[in-house]
């Protein structure tokens, strides 16, 4: 489910449109770093290092 917001309320004219829209949105949550942290723990996946 989409939640409301750019994404959800766009009718794009072109796929630059859509792409712009979502990078915009990817850099909102780039500065929530608790929205990733929650998604990651709903997928039981866990973050290590690289070796």
């Amino acid at each position: 489910m989409i939640k409301p917001g750019p994404p959800a309320n766009l009718v794009p004219v072109d796929l630059d449109e859509v792409a712009a829209t979502v990078r915009f949105a990817l850099k909102r949550i780039q500065y929530r770093p608790e929205l990733v942290d929650g998604c990651l723990a709903e997928t039981g996946l866990t973050i290590s290092p690289r070796p």
